[in-house]
């Protein structure tokens, strides 16, 4: 089955693809109604526009460095996950979501690295919690978030899944247990991005990661592809090998190419049959 993620109404219509996914909330912070005819998605955590606007939403680690794109190694801000009036204001927008549509899908779930948050918050929160390591602290903290938040959803739960599967990365960077997540979730979904997907020995190498790291919870992954201005027949052959491994694959952010990239593919299954009258006896 194959899915477009998009931020356009329009494009999550039309007989091409089997699901759209429709952002409601992204990164830098815009918001759109949710539509009764895609999966909702919800960026949680990471919100460029409300840590612009209150700074002091945004985690901070031990040396007072802020979780914002002024820092190297982030692309949009970050919002502290123990703040309980942003999180009440996420399960609201999740509530929203799921009275359109009885599937929805979280993206952006965590803390934002493994030395966030050590803001005044955090540091009472753990100290009061009968935690002695942190990290397992930070986990227990998302996992009840996405509890929440699934107890929200009737359908299906979609997780979007930092693309590490390395053992313990995602649960020492994120806070991501992902054994105790499978409760909660019905799907997650992985995005392995490249401009223009040159190579995909990478893209195999992860994604077999994941297939590793996931079937023993009986959970299935999907995996989303980068659609914009990625050449065709690249295109193709990314989802080949990507419908490998994920249950799904999803295309993000460029309908158009993914469905010329789809119907190519069509195509080129219905060239390879031939077929013949029965041979006479």
């Amino acid at each position: 089955m194959y899915g477009v993620v998009t931020r356009n109404e329009e494009e999550v219509e039309g007989d091409v693809f089997d699901r759209g996914f429709y952002e409601v909330k992204d990164v830098t912070g815009r918001a759109a109604a949710p539509l009764p005819n895609a999966v909702n998605m919800v960026s949680c955590f990471g919100d460029t526009a409300a840590a612009n606007s209150d700074p002091e939403l945004v985690p901070v680690d031990d040396e007072g460095n802020l979780a914002t794109r002024d820092q190297t190694y982030f692309d949009w801000a970050y919002i502290c996950p123990t703040n309980e009036e942003y999180r009440s204001g996420l399960l609201e927008i999740v509530e929203d979501c799921a009275a359109e549509n009885d599937d929805v899908r979280l993206d952006d779930v965590g803390f934002p690295r493994e030395e966030y948050c050590r803001c005044d918050r955090c540091d009472r929160l753990f100290e009061e919690s009968d935690h002695d390591d942190r990290m397992a602290w930070r986990a227990e903290v998302i996992t009840e978030f996405v509890a929440e938040a699934a107890d929200r959803i009737p359908g299906r739960t979609y997780l979007t899944l930092y693309p590490d599967p390395y053992p313990g990365h995602l649960y020492r960077r994120a806070g991501l247990d992902v054994e105790a997540l499978a409760e909660y979730v019905d799907e997650f979904v992985v995005p392995l991005y490249d401009v223009d997907y040159g190579t995909t020995y990478w893209l195999e190498t992860i994604a077999k990661g994941f297939q590793t790291l996931l079937s023993p919870l009986d959970v299935p992954f999907s995996i989303e592809l980068y659609a914009v201005e990625v050449d065709v027949d690249a295109l193709i052959h990314a989802t080949e090998v990507a419908s490998e491994y994920g249950k799904d694959v999803f295309f993000g952010y460029d309908a158009s190419n993914a469905t010329a990239a789809l119907r190519r593919m069509n195509a080129d299954d219905r060239s390879g049959v031939t077929h013949r009258p029965d041979d006479a006896e």
